[in-house]
């Protein structure tokens, strides 16, 4: 095959799909097949990170799903106690544009994945994409980090994006929900949108950056203005008293016969860290927590 065609088929793809995780990076040493399987079958991941579809986008891949077929197989996994049924772990637009199509089956990989695993995979594919929704995005980091216990630094890690990135868009999760569907229209930017998380009254603000097509900088000046939310990092100015710190390091000592460190951050957030100094005591301390 020439060169020509090769780069051709390869635009294609990359304009079907967008990047995916590396498909090697996902098999390891498991012996993975692609196939057929029907749409009945499959359901979509209530984990998906992408809530909305644009139906003009839809309907564009389903015209080249019905002209070329569906070119990237998506990946799925078996649903935990219900034999024959899958769930959607990275490529639910091209099923939902399958669907749209009249097809009765997709190309599928199917993986035995975690839910820790699953999430991971379709966060990076999302995440890889363009006009991922700010607020989708946010919510993705944040739903990894409730469910899966990732810290900041392993999402960090995993997207490959900053941590201050990742900090300030997630600003916008505390947002009213009038304010995010704002965001998700593309009425109020993403930038905008972080500035006025802290603000007390970020609806009122909101409105005001709409109608008088406010710059961000001048939102910003606004904000230093106006009162600062309780949700606000800066809110919470005055640190733990290190009487009080070290009293709670010796109870959680006590209790879990190990040393313990609380560490406190900048508006009020932090961590305690138990240490252990083998596999032995870690059990010890599993099980007093999980008591």
């Amino acid at each position: 095959m020439s060169s020509k065609f090769l780069g051709k088929g390869l635009a294609e793809l990359n304009q079907e799909m967008g990047q995916i995780p590396d498909i090697s990076v996902l098999t390891g040493l498991e012996r993975v097949v692609v196939k057929p399987i029907p749409l009945v079958q499959i359901s979509p991941n209530p984990d998906q990170p992408r809530k909305t579809f644009s139906e003009k986008e839809l309907q564009e891949l389903s015209d080249s799903i019905k002209e070329k077929g569906v070119l990237v197989p998506i990946i799925i996994r078996p649903v935990q106690n219900k034999p024959y049924l899958y769930e959607i772990v990275a490529g639910e637009r091209r099923y939902r544009a399958a669907k749209l199509a009249g097809l009765n089956e997709i190309p599928a990989l199917v993986k035995t994945l975690t839910n820790q695993n699953a999430m991971e995979i379709a966060l990076i594919e999302n995440v890889q994409r363009e006009n991922l929704n700010p607020i989708e995005e946010a919510e993705g980091y944040e739903n990894l980090m409730q469910k899966c216990g990732y810290t900041m630094a392993d999402v960090s890690a995993l997207i490959g994006k900053s941590e201050s990135y990742i900090r300030n868009l997630m600003r916008i999760t505390d947002l009213p929900e009038s304010v995010k569907e704002l965001v998700r229209n593309g009425e109020l930017s993403a930038s905008h949108a972080r500035t006025i998380a802290v603000s007390d009254n970020p609806e009122e603000l909101a409105h005001d950056i709409i109608n008088l097509k406010m710059s961000v900088a001048e939102a910003q000046k606004r904000v230093n203005q106006s009162n600062r939310s309780t949700k606000s990092r800066s809110f919470v100015k005055k640190s733990l008293d290190e009487t009080y710190v070290s009293k709670i390091e010796s109870k959680l000592s006590k209790k879990f016969d190990t040393k313990v460190k609380l560490k406190e951050k900048k508006g009020g957030a932090g961590e305690i860290i138990i240490s252990f100094a083998n596999r032995v005591i870690m059990e010890e301390i599993l099980k007093k927590l999980s008591d």
